[in-house]
């Protein structure tokens, strides 16, 4: 297990720990304990103190988890698919200050398949009908679909090949154990070119995708293609990477096997795993365990057949969900098999201030304490980052601490987490931040709908937003921080939480807005629908206009660093439809539609505000013409107006403009007195 150490001497930091994510460990313990300092996504805070702090008496940590594990299969496709070398250096120091030392690694794994499938006779032609667009990579690499977004141009591959050293080079210099992938036994149509009698099955239609890019062919564990592949693809991959003897596969993500014979289950990870083991006798398969979600499927016979086809010590199951839905509590730990307790709280890489702050500060250390608990680490399971900072900030500490923290420990950890994060703090910072842990940060169960708002929500006319807490803390936590933002506007960090709150407040103020505007609809009233229709989509260029304040929330940042990949204009067009689609339509007809929405500058104006616009006309029209709102008609519309910005080239802007404290000063007096 890691460990670490530090004291000051002569006004130097001196650490020692048992790795180099343990010594990174070090730094961040001391910043935050000594320094009061705080690194996030969302911005620093460096103000080290003068004199330097000094540390007379050395401090030791030890840490009880084996593994500290970072991503979801889903998180290089929402956030990082489009980074260049300079954001994953960043990436990569913030893990290991945060103790990461199992991150996922499936940047340019694409290249290496290619040489497999080329090798086994395939052609480029069939590899382009079965990769996806860069956008939907995560998909396609679960069996999930194919080709949609695609074909990769032929420069992707070598791109994120090199790309791929750099990452595996700097990860393992801090000491971190990478997974690379490893194969789940999804394969091209192209292959029963080569072997038509090959024993496969076609998986079901996720997501309603047509026969294009639906339906993937699975090969069945039994045929000795299965093997053959999979080993094929280790031998490939550690040849150009070199391995760290833990790989990721992922066979039945929300696709549900054929055959729910326990024998068969058996049969199908021991061939996932005798794939990786041919290739390297010492894979150790790490497995999400999403799939047990399903529990209509995943019965304790199941479950049992799936994990124990693999040998004992040689998997690792992800609790993806764990702080909402755990797994191990119903499995009496996964029936033996080691887990890794995951907090997930992000899906779609979508922004809104959300956690289940209660499970995460006490539920790490419950299953680790449990009767003959398998828990071997915890973990970041977020589909998207860059959001919620405080969550993720509690969750990495959580993996060294051993004992829950109870209501009055939360209360000192979220005081002195303000202090670290604006470098000073006052009773207003420390009442605010009070509100949001008592009402957005406690979602004790599953909160439906947690990510949707009316502002990035589809049109229609029973749009209802679930609430699991008083918008009133909300709004009176937006109070607090507008009343000293005078003193702290100076400080990057408050800048970002001043707009993160103030448009969490705009959310809440939009839905009575929406409810007058059906209501009005519904009395059949055309006055009060462009009355009310004005207001709601007034509100929407208020939005914008605070969001464009700020660099986190602009879609040029994310459509630029898209284009700004592509070497030709046509690799430029294609990358920015992936940008453009994946956060909207996702699909070709909508078939994930807004899943991965973002409340950004740019999208809100451009893309969610027409939709509203086209959906009031179509209420007026249906009133003058005393009918019904065609909903149908509606949505084909709609689909028209919604495709046509996927295919757009419009600017948008990557860098700040306006005032955060103006725009929130003007939309708190203009909204917060709003019914």
């Amino acid at each position: 297990m890691d460990h670490f150490q530090y004291k000051t001497n002569d006004s130097k930091l001196v650490i020692t720990g048992t790795s180099g994510v343990a010594c990174a460990m070090a730094l961040q313990h001391f910043l935050k304990a000594f320094c009061f300092a705080h690194i996030s996504w969302s911005g620093d805070q460096l103000k080290i103190p003068t004199p330097f702090p000094t540390v007379l008496d050395e401090v030791s940590v030890g840490i009880p988890y084996r593994f500290r594990y970072y991503q979801n299969v889903c998180t290089p496709s929402y956030s990082f698919v489009w980074w260049n070398w300079t954001r994953w250096q960043r990436e990569i120091d913030w893990m290991a200050l945060n103790g990461i030392n199992l991150p996922l690694a499936f940047t340019g794994q694409e290249a290496i398949w290619q040489r497999v499938y080329l090798n086994l006779g395939l052609t480029q032609q069939e590899l382009d009908q079965h990769f996806s667009g860069p956008a939907f990579l995560a998909w396609e690499r679960m069996g999930n679909m194919h080709g949609w977004g695609g074909p990769l141009p032929s420069t992707w591959y070598g791109m994120k090949l090199n790309l791929q050293h750099k990452i595996l080079a700097a990860m393992r210099n801090f000491g971190m154990t990478p997974v690379l992938p490893g194969f789940a036994g999804h394969v091209p149509a192209g292959l029963l070119r080569l072997y038509p009698k090959a024993n496969v099955s076609k998986l079901g239609d996720w997501g309603n995708f047509n026969s294009t890019y639906c339906c993937t062919y699975l090969l069945e564990p039994s045929d000795p293609l299965f093997q053959k592949i999979g080993t094929a693809f280790i031998k490939e991959q550690t040849a150009e990477y070199g391995t760290n003897h833990i790989y990721n596969a992922d066979t039945f993500n929300e696709m549900r096997p054929r055959s729910s014979d326990p024998t068969y289950l058996g049969a199908a990870s021991s061939a996932v795993y005798r794939g990786m083991a041919g290739g390297d006798p010492d894979a150790v398969w790490l497995m999400q365990g999403w799939l047990f979600v399903d529990e209509g499927f995943w019965k304790p016979d199941q479950i049992k057949a799936l994990l124990h086809g693999v040998p004992q010590g040689f998997m690792i199951v992800l609790d993806l969900w764990a702080e909402n839905s755990p797994i191990w509590s119903r499995t009496q730990s996964f029936y033996g098999t080691p887990f890794i307790w995951c907090m997930l709280l992000n899906f779609g890489g979508n922004i809104g201030l959300f956690g289940n702050i209660k499970s995460v500060s006490t539920g790490p250390p419950k299953a680790f304490q449990s009767f003959n608990s398998t828990m071997i680490g915890t973990g970041l399971t977020m589909e998207g980052i860059e959001q919620n900072d405080m969550m993720f900030e509690l969750m990495n500490e959580m993996g060294y601490r051993l004992e829950p923290l109870n209501p009055v420990d939360l209360d000192n950890w979220i005081k002195d987490y303000a202090l670290r994060r604006y470098g000073g703090t006052n009773p207003a910072i420390i009442q605010a931040w009070r509100l949001l842990i008592r009402s957005v940060y406690q979602c004790n169960g599953y909160c439906a709908d947690h990510i949707h708002s009316i502002f990035v929500w589809k049109p229609s006319l029973d749009n209802k937003p679930n609430l699991w807490y008083d918008p009133e803390d909300v709004f009176n936590a937006w109070d607090e921080l507008r009343s000293t933002a005078a003193e702290f506007m100076h400080v990057e960090t408050f800048r970002y939480d001043l707009v993160d709150v103030t448009r969490q407040a705009l959310h809440l103020r939009v839905i009575p807005i929406y409810n007058d505007l059906i209501s009005a609809y519904k009395n059949r009233s055309a006055l009060n629908v462009i009355h009310f229709g004005s207001r709601l989509l007034e509100m929407f260029d208020d939005l914008d206009s605070l969001l464009q304040t700020n660099r986190n929330f602009l879609l040029g940042r994310w459509l630029n660093s898209a284009k700004a990949l592509g070497t030709t204009p046509a690799e430029v067009a294609l990358y920015e439809f992936n940008a453009r689609n994946q956060i909207t339509l996702w699909g070709p007809r909508g078939e994930i539609e807004d899943y991965a929405n973002k409340m950004w500058s740019g999208l809100v104006k451009a893309y969610y505000k027409p939709r509203w616009e086209l959906f009031i006309d179509e209420m007026v029209s249906a009133i003058a013409q005393g009918e019904e709102l065609d909903y149908e008609a509606f949505k084909k519309k709609l689909l028209e107006q919604e495709t046509a910005w996927t295919h757009g080239k419009e600017e948008y802007p990557d860098q700040p403009s306006g005032d955060s404290l103006a725009a929130a000063e003007f939309l708190h007096n203009k909204w917060r007195g709003v019914a």
